[in-house]
């Protein structure tokens, strides 16, 4: 002590992390970080958090305006929910099942299936969706030997349907979920993004449907599960945009500086980390995650990082998503259960996908009341005949088709003067397009930026579609790359 006073004591300086990207990876990594005890600044183009895990007010409804639901495949989703104090907002569908609707009409689409790849081809939804013939050829994937459709280095979707189970499955059954859920034909898309594990189940297993009942039974519990379709998934009460209002508030609680508006302009390695240049401000960061989207993301980094040249991903497709909350009793019944996908050869409908959404989460039926019913269908599909995505329509053209499909889909007539309001969100890119070898650009991509400290990159487009596959990647990512080791709080 001197004069009467003790010396201060003093503290290091928190170790700085700056995160590009404010969609679900962007936030968790952010999470990750505070929870290690760094100082975090978070760094959003848009004005609104969460990418495409969004929201909007449709007739006085907060519904989704992205992702509805999470893959129960894994516990990532639902640890986290836990952890941010919503375990008892986590809801299964309503058990009423998906239909599928086929050229030559709609069918219930069967239980145990991934990627709609059937788990028995002997099923009675499955045999009446492929028949007689369709269901034998299915069948014989059971004496195919293990390593057809898994020695070669990459395949695509439909190379492995086609040459385990036939066409009548891959046509029937795969297109029209595997354009549901990615956006894209099955031709395009490499099988070890967007069902990884999957070939290596059926070396293990034997066979394709053997393979795809193991990751059934993973998921459900039970490879015979009574359970539709839907017990795969899950949803939260109040949608999956209340994970985003709670990670952002845990986050704010944290401490964490929270900043929209913030393009990324460039970032540049320092002699101490990193220097991210957004307009007039610069953030310095001892650490640096990048969550953007693929283009975006390889395109902020390459100055920097020579070795990411070449490894641009494709961008994902544009997907409009038309809701409409009609007032149409008729719908009570809920027709074509919790909704529809369509095969891409049905003449007639645009949409490649409905939802019923108050037929598939009874807390929005709840909320919505008697009577009034939630529609959302989606456009725009990545073909493999034409390499792109499909255009860009105007909002009065979208909502004319999607009263036309809809009417058409659920069999009964839905007009102009049911709607009680309506609303268009696109998203483009939010997809990422994982096309054949986009597997082995990742682990390039991951190679580059492993060699440099101080930088991780997550994303959907690494990680594989899906909130389950973002979760448990960006944990992964972050605790893998920087050895970090905190409980979960």
């Amino acid at each position: 002590m001197r004069g009467g006073h003790s010396t201060p004591k003093t503290h290091p300086p928190k170790e700085t992390a700056v995160v590009v990207g404010g969609g679900i990876s962007g936030l968790l990594a952010a999470r990750e970080l505070a929870l290690a005890g760094m100082s975090v600044t978070v760094l959003e183009a848009r004005q609104e958090w969460g990418g495409c895990v969004g929201s909007h007010v449709v007739a006085g409804l907060r519904l989704d305006s992205g992702a509805e639901s999470f893959a129960t495949r894994s516990p990532a989703v639902a640890d986290l929910a836990r952890e941010l104090g919503l375990a008892d907002n986590i809801v299964s569908p309503h058990p009423g099942g998906a239909w599928v609707q086929l050229p030559d009409g709609p069918q219930e689409l069967p239980k145990t299936g991934v990627l709609g790849i059937p788990a028995n081809p002997w099923d009675r939804e499955v045999r009446r969706s492929l028949g007689l013939i369709g269901a034998i050829r299915a069948s014989m994937d059971r004496w195919l030997p293990a390593s057809i459709g898994t020695s070669a280095e990459v395949t695509s979707v439909s190379s492995l349907v086609r040459v385990r189970m036939g066409k009548k499955v891959l046509e029937r059954l795969v297109s029209p979920v595997v354009g549901g859920v990615h956006s894209a034909d099955p031709g395009l898309l490499d099988i070890d993004m967007v069902a990884p594990g999957l070939r290596a189940g059926i070396r293990k297993h034997g066979s394709l449907a053997a393979a795809v009942a193991a990751q059934r039974k993973h998921a459900t519990g039970s490879a015979s599960s009574p359970a539709k379709p839907g017990s795969a998934v899950a949803g939260l009460k109040g949608g999956m945009n209340t994970l985003v209002a709670a990670l952002v508030g845990d986050l704010r609680k944290r401490g964490v500086d929270l900043l929209t508006g913030k393009h990324a302009d460039a970032v540049v390695r320092t002699r101490d980390g990193w220097l991210v240049t957004a307009g007039d401000s610069a953030y310095d960061a001892g650490r640096l995650v990048v969550a953007l989207d693929g283009p975006a993301a390889v395109g902020l980094l390459e100055p920097s990082l020579p070795g990411l040249s070449g490894l641009r991903p494709a961008p994902g497709p544009l997907v409009s998503l038309v809701t409409m909350v009609v007032d149409l009793p008729e719908l009570d019944r809920r027709p074509r259960g919790t909704g529809i996908l369509v095969a891409p050869q049905t003449p007639g409908i645009k949409a490649k996908a409905l939802t019923h959404a108050t037929a598939k989460w009874d807390w929005l039926a709840a909320e919505a009341g008697p009577g009034t019913h939630v529609l959302r269908l989606s456009y725009g599909r990545r073909e493999e005949t034409g390499g792109g995505a499909e255009s860009a329509t105007d909002d009065g053209s979208l909502l004319a088709a999607a009263l036309e499909d809809a009417s058409a889909l659920l069999t009964v007539p839905v007009s102009r003067a049911d709607i009680v309001d309506w609303d268009v969100v696109r998203w483009s890119g939010a997809l990422p397009f994982a096309a054949v070898g986009h597997k082995q650009r990742v682990a390039q991509v991951r190679k580059a930026c492993a060699e440099v400290d101080g930088l991780t990159v997550v994303g959907g487009w690494l990680a594989g579609n899906g909130l389950a596959a973002v979760v448990a990647d960006t944990r992964g990512q972050l605790a893998t790359g920087w050895g970090q080791k905190h409980s979960r709080l």
